[in-house]
């Protein structure tokens, strides 16, 4: 007889599903674990719900999914980044702007979405103390016309925990943007022109200048010639086919609401802010988390992130030239491939080892135990015997590794940092464990298109990043190793290797981890020094890109679920990661990434707790 299933899995699942169907995208990927709700892509990552649970607890967390569903639904990524304003305090107030939209358009068309979204909304601004603020801060603006859209564009009531926060900037608003919020409603299901038009009252806040403003105008006819269709399709739908799409939803989550009721009559705890998820407050800051904890008088940003790239291996060169660049890997490694793959041998026989799945017997209850009933024939008053499988402590695991593909990486270092990396993907594979592998660099030396449009604008000051990013994806998580194989090959070739500016990579792959469903999430780096892009230090501070760095490994270490590790080639890399290794000689490599990971396993080895050593 299978056992009950438990409310916090039946609450999963109703989450999941109800959340697929507002989406409109059945194909999404929704994921549960430790840390705060939000998107990656096709993903939709929410936290772990407590194991007992009521119906306002239901209520919360039913908010932050439809809040997710919503922005899936009615929401364009790139046209979004395209429009986005250059200073931290815009984009935040931005940003805040476009999630108000997504919900209020939600909430226009479903009552129970609406429900959901105004618990969700009090919540937040219970969790922030908007109750009893008594002065403006800047850092609420964002929040402020978030509630106030809502409540003009989507008919929900500001909270009785966010009327004291908007009376303090009710005369401020009126005198700097007066009746705009109203003319709102009539665009909110048009991403663009709504976009347009919160970047007119960005500029009338005096949060953005004319310059930012006819940044966001170029761009937005560079979209128009990229997508004729004008975003996403969804918005463009008729009324007919909403009305469709919310009779199916409304019967979707009909089914998931009458579920929902009876696990809350089973829970005895409440769902209290901080149980099962990191931010009370719920998803306002899309992949930004840890943006949020930055001043932003002394934030880092980039001065344009229009001509940066992520870019799959395969689409830097021909397929011709990735098969003579992995044979010219291997030739290169042949004397290093059988000490590295004996290492890994190790490895991969500790992780099957974890793996194992052992029986108790004896056992009163559990299953017959066949092997066992010879005894019961010889004597027919002895008590049958039972069997019970016991349950492996190995977690569902993803590890990403992190290469830095800098110009000081060129030569034996990246050839065998490609040679660890491809036989460390191929021996977790064996063992059940996702590998993801990426790089980063620059696109150009000194500065390159981003550099160019600083000069253009007339060099303003403080500029932040100056150089065109280009993260590159060598093997994501769900690819065959056999299909990813040739694509480290182009770590070798000539040109690719130029810059560095290793904190926007950090956050890159940590974000990309959030939004993966495996228990275990461990981001391994592989750099051999500090960051360094010429045209980012010499028009800001000169420790601008270190302290970002250590700004960032700071909060993943102290913040985040994802466990972090370093290597540091020749570089001692333990002054800023709190578990890393310094390598002399980078033939080490191979070795050293095996036995970090077999510690990394061992979840009972104290060495872990050391977390700093140096080797060579």
């Amino acid at each position: 007889m299978s056992q009950p299933e438990q409310p916090s899995e039946l609450l999963k699942r109703t989450t999941a599903a109800t959340l697929k169907a507002l989406s409109g995208k059945p194909e999404t990927e929704v994921s549960f674990a430790q840390g705060s709700a939000g998107v990656s892509g096709d993903t939709a990552h929410l936290p772990v719900p407590p194991h007992q649970i009521t119906a306002d607890g239901i209520a919360r967390y039913r908010g932050m999914s439809d809040a997710l569903a919503m922005r899936l639904h009615h929401h364009d990524e790139a046209l979004h980044r395209k429009r986005m304003p250059a200073s931290p305090e815009a984009r935040s107030v931005f940003e805040a702007v476009e999630q108000a939209r997504c919900e209020s358009l939600g909430a226009q068309h479903l009552r129970g979405v609406a429900d959901n979204l105004a618990v969700l909304t009090d919540e937040r601004c219970r969790a922030k103390g908007y109750a009893s603020v008594d002065q403006r801060r800047d850092e609420m603006l964002g929040d402020v016309l978030g509630l106030l859209i809502r409540e003009k564009c989507g008919g929900q009531a500001i909270p009785d925990a966010g009327k004291e926060l908007c009376a303090l900037w009710k005369d401020w608003l009126d005198d700097k943007i007066g009746h705009q919020l109203d003319d709102l409603k009539d665009i909110m299901s048009d991403q663009r022109i709504f976009g347009d038009r919160v970047m007119h009252m960005l500029q009338d806040m005096e949060l953005v200048d004319s310059t930012d403003e006819m940044d966001s105008d170029d761009n937005a006819d560079d979209e128009a010639d990229e997508d004729p269709s004008g975003g996403d399709d969804m918005d463009s739908d008729s009324g007919e086919s909403e009305a469709e799409s919310a009779a199916s939803t409304e019967s979707a989550m009909g089914e998931a609401d009458e579920e929902a009721e009876g696990m809350a009559d089973s829970g005895e705890d409440e769902m209290m802010p901080g149980e099962g998820e990191e931010d009370p407050a719920g998803p306002t800051q899309w992949q930004r988390n840890w943006a949020d904890d930055q001043s932003a008088s002394t934030a880092y940003h980039p001065f344009t992130m229009h001509f940066d790239e992520v870019i799959g291996a395969e689409a830097l060169c021909d397929p011709e030239e990735l098969a003579r660049l992995r044979h010219q890997l291997d030739q290169q490694l042949s004397h290093l491939q059988g000490m590295v793959s004996k290492l890994a041998n190790r490895l991969q026989r500790n992780l099957m080892a974890k793996q194992q799945r052992s029986w108790h017997f004896d056992l009163e209850e559990g299953i017959l135990d066949a092997g066992r009933l010879s005894r019961v024939v010889i004597d027919p008053m002895h008590p049958l015997s039972f069997k019970q499988e016991s349950e492996t402590d190995f977690r569902d695991t993803i590890v990403t590794l992190l290469i830095d593909n800098s110009g000081s990486m060129r030569g034996r270092p990246i050839t065998v940092a490609a040679m660890s990396a491809d036989i460390l993907a191929r021996t977790l594979e064996r063992c059940g464990v996702k590998v993801e592998v990426l790089g980063f660099t620059t696109r150009s030396w000194k500065g390159g298109s981003s550099r160019e449009k600083w000069v253009s604008d007339g060099k303003p000051k403080n500029p932040g990043r100056l150089n065109d990013l280009r993260h590159i994806i060598y093997k994501s998580a769900d690819t065959p190793w056999r299909r990813a194989r040739s694509n480290l090959g182009l770590m070798l070739r000539e040109g690719l290797l130029k810059e560095n500016i290793d904190g926007e990579a950090l956050l890159w792959a940590h974000n990309r981890l959030l939004g993966r469903p495996e228990q275990r999430r461990i981001l391994m780096v592989i750099s051999d020094g500090a960051p360094v892009d010429d045209a980012t230090l010499s028009a800001n501070p000169g420790n601008y890109l270190e302290k970002h760095l250590r700004d960032v490994i700071e909060w993943i270490e102290t913040r985040s679920s994802i466990e972090l590790t370093a290597i540091g080639i020749g570089h001692d890399v333990t002054r800023y990661y709190r578990r890393a290794v310094t390598l002399i000689d980078a033939e080490e490599l191979g070795g050293t990434m095996m036995q970090n990971l077999m510690e990394l396993f061992d979840e009972d080895d104290p060495r872990n707790a050391r977390g700093m050593k140096r080797v060579g």
